[in-house]
């Protein structure tokens, strides 16, 4: 039963930890915010956060101990995960192939490549990532038993998608204030093909992982 503040406070700082760790979520807001701007690269960062608290909720009230422990299950969200990461991945590698001129930033995105968007992209990269289950079906007994009351289940998610936005918002604004460097071709190309690489990658290394 969470009973303190530090108690909080910890699951809080371990859940930041987590999201600090090199990953597709990582991949995923600094390339939205290099190459889309600031707005888009906190999208991302809030669809992310959101995505962690759907863990946390599912980890709190037994739903994600269900699918670590379902092999069908772990295995379905593990290649829908894989095929989604690798989507993204190619997706940026081919911009980086194709190339083009530097980015002008007085633009608005294009149709479909708005906000929304990233949001969308940052939430489904963490909701299809099994690991992710794997961590908070780990994590979150410890700080609040096997089963969770429904309230304690939210008091929890709302302290992972606070330390989890906190992070990734300043991800976000940190690369975006260098856009201007971004936005030249030579180095958007860099940006597409090292974070299309680093998203394929992890596609195939999630693909090939087993359930612990």
């Amino acid at each position: 039963m969470m009973t303190s503040l530090a108690q909080f406070a910890g699951f809080g700082g371990v859940v930041m930890l987590g999201a600090m760790s090199p990953g597709p979520d990582f991949a995923v807001v600094v390339r939205r915010s290099a190459l889309s701007g600031r707005g888009h690269g906190m999208a991302a960062a809030v669809g992310i956060a959101v995505g962690v608290s759907v863990w946390v909720v599912a980890a709190a009230t037994g739903v994600a101990a269900l699918l670590a422990a379902s092999a069908m299950a772990f295995t379905v969200v593990k290649v829908v995960g894989a095929a989604y990461l690798l989507y993204l991945g190619v997706k940026a590698l081919r911009a980086a192939l194709r190339g083009g001129g530097g980015l002008d930033l007085g633009l608005p995105a294009p149709a479909g490549r708005g906000p929304w968007a990233a949001f969308v992209e940052g939430l489904l990269t963490n909701v299809l990532n099994p690991k992710a289950a794997l961590f908070f079906v780990a994590l979150v007994p410890q700080f609040v038993g096997e089963r969770a009351a429904f309230g304690e289940a939210l008091l929890l998610s709302a302290v992972a998608l606070a330390g989890t936005v906190v992070w990734f918002l300043t991800v976000a604004n940190v690369v975006s204030t260098l856009r201007r460097v971004f936005a030249r071709s030579g180095v958007r190309k860099a940006v597409d093909g090292l974070t299309g690489a680093a998203l394929i990658a992890l596609g195939v290394n999630l693909a090939i992982a087993g359930r612990p």
